[in-house]
């Protein structure tokens, strides 16, 4: 096997052509094994592998830049870069990042990368650095065609295109976003395809860049002579390559999106090495509702950027959705002021996505949104310390970005029933811009009727009324609160428990009731301290005599973390919460 004595780029470079077509096959063999044993992104890596190889023959890392957008494409890279053993040996797995990243290869990984859309926009930053300095190192960004409709990756091409010195933008076009592609953009690519790159219209040189298109994208031969052109070339440039997703391996190719990701499977046909639990998750029943719902309420769409699997939403519901049902590709930013538009002309948009792409939106949702007041309805889901544990993929950050927004309502409900009931209220009511926090952390149903109007905002719910200790637990982690009270009680501790329901805003006049008879409130969240839900009750007994404990998470960055360990270092146990209580009140 030739990838065996791969430690390095420079191995590479005196294998013939038919010898690097083989260590591609071998590459792709590497990656399988990982994704078969581990799950991770399949479809990306198997249709980039032969570029990968190219590119390394051809250029000089890590004196020349690569810089991979999102960097679900770089399981290659990664085995051609001395981390080879991370796919072929299953014992050595977990020591490799599903991403690029500097903390586990600081010679040739240039940033810590997970979101989509930045690799033209950080490679402008290398280009103006080297000219600055007087470099002459290559600089190659590589982005994929679903990449390209977000607007940081405009914004990028911008500037790259008026800088005039060297750049290569490697476009991996395979047709496919996660799902299929949407947008304008995506028809013009498919012109570009089908012209062989010779249609009149061009994207990039409008933009400022030279351009090539190579048809045979995972064809090494063919790519490393495209490579070889642009090498140390004087201007920006533009290498448009045709590749497959899931080259190499049949079930990804015939199920491109299913494929995009995967969970350990068997390698002769695909099939899960584990069934996955049949238990009821909410952020799917929550996409079974919507999708009812649409039939009920003709001005309902739902809004997705580039994800609807989130909510279940496969190919066969979108179809039946049809115009209730709209993809603006992998940019959420549009998606929020299209929700705050179609809510300013009467329509029911409700847009989803995970907590760690709402990131992208804050703007949005502060001026586009908010600022206008107007009544559309935003579900963040994944948001919890159950969620994506990925460096870049953290999703309990939500509650201090989100609910400090002014005129934004932030709702947390508890079960599956308050979800309904409020995500049905924030669609039929037209005072709110609202957003709703969806619970990740098991599928949790009511024990009694759950209100179904909103509208008299930061209302907290008493569960249950004691004495001397409130406890305040939000969303996810209302259940934990239930525990915690249920625990206090056997050591004779008759305590409150309180569903705030809200996270921008605080019951004050519940909140200055409870200091007739209680000595601690203690609050409990699914997130960060810093700047979260706690800290507004903190504040709010700041000059008064009763004591605030707050349980949460500690800001920090957080990488493929044990749950069961982040819950003991930050006291979050359900023991933990009991015994600092107990030894503030005893």
């Amino acid at each position: 096997m030739y990838i065996e004595k791969i430690d390095s780029p420079k191995d590479l470079k005196d294998l013939s052509i038919e010898q690097l077509s083989v260590l591609a096959d071998e590459v792709r063999a590497g990656v399988l094994n990982r994704v078969s044993n581990h799950g991770g992104h399949v479809g990306p890596n198997l249709g980039f592998t032969e570029a990968t190889v190219a590119l390394h023959y051809v250029f000089n890392a890590p004196e020349d830049k690569i810089v991979f957008d999102i960097s679900h494409q770089s399981y290659p890279h990664k085995m051609l870069t001395g981390r080879k053993e991370g796919f072929l040996d299953v014992s050595k797995i977990n020591s490799i990042s599903g991403y690029s990243s500097p903390l586990e290869s600081p010679e040739y990984d240039n940033f810590e990368i997970g979101h989509t859309s930045t690799s033209v926009a950080l490679a402008s930053g290398l280009i103006k650095g080297r000219d600055i300095l007087g470099g002459t190192e290559n600089v190659i960004a590589v982005i994929g065609d679903g990449s390209l409709s977000g607007g940081e990756a405009f914004e990028g091409l911008d500037t790259v295109g008026e800088l005039g010195t060297n750049a290569i933008i490697i476009v991996n076009d395979n047709e496919m976003s996660i799902a299929e592609n949407h947008g304008g953009l995506y028809g013009h690519l498919r012109e570009l395809r089908e012209s062989k790159g010779l249609c009149a219209n061009n994207y990039f040189k409008t933009l400022g860049f030279d351009y090539t298109y190579l048809e045979e994208g995972n064809d090494v031969g063919k790519l490393i002579e495209a490579f070889q052109k642009v090498k140390d070339i004087d201007h920006p440039i533009v290498v448009h390559i045709h590749t497959e997703k899931g080259h190499g391996y049949a079930p990804a190719v015939a199920d491109k999106e299913s494929w995009h990701w995967n969970f350990p499977f068997n390698l002769e046909d695909g099939s899960p090495k584990k069934q996955r639990g049949s238990g009821e998750y909410i952020p799917q029943m929550l996409g079974k509702w919507l999708f009812e719902e649409t039939k009920r309420d003709p001005k309902l769409v739902c809004i997705s950027a580039g994800v609807p699997a989130i909510l279940g939403f496969n190919e066969e519901i979108r179809t039946k959705m049809g115009k209730q049902h709209i993809d603006v590709g992998i940019a959420e930013e549009e998606a929020v002021a299209l929700a705050s538009g179609m809510a300013k002309r009467g329509a029911h948009p409700v847009f989803t996505t995970h907590a760690t792409f709402m990131q992208r939106t804050y703007d949005q949702l502060c001026q586009d949104l908010a600022v206008n007041g107007n009544p559309a309805v935003i579900n963040v889901t994944g948001s919890s310390i159950y969620g994506m544990n990925d460096f870049t993929h953290i999703c309990f950050f939500d509650i201090p970005m989100i609910s400090h927004i002014p005129n934004l309502v932030y709702l947390a409900p508890t079960t599956y029933e308050e979800l309904i009931a409020m995500e049905s209220w924030a669609i039929r009511q037209e005072q709110y811009s609202v957003a709703i926090r969806v619970p990740e952390y098991g599928a949790h149903h009511a024990k009694e009727p759950v209100d179904t109007d909103y509208s008299d905002l930061n209302k907290f719910k008493v569960a249950h009324r004691g004495n001397t200790v409130a406890v305040v637990a939000a969303g996810d982690f209302y259940q934990k609160g239930e525990a915690v009270v249920k625990a206090l009680q056997t050591d004779g501790i008759d305590a409150t428990l309180i569903n705030p329901r809200y996270l921008s805003g605080i019951d004050e006049a519940l909140l200055e009731d409870l200091k007739k008879d209680h000595q601690l409130v203690a609050t409990i969240e699914d997130g960060s301290l810093d700047g979260g839900f706690g800290e507004r009750i903190a504040r709010f007994y700041g000059p008064s005599d009763v004591k605030v404990l707050c349980f949460g998470v500690k800001k920090q960055l957080y990488d493929r973390y044990d749950v069961e360990e982040v819950l003991r270092e930050n006291h979050l146990t359900d023991e933990q919460i009991v015994e600092d209580i107990k030894r503030i009140i005893k």
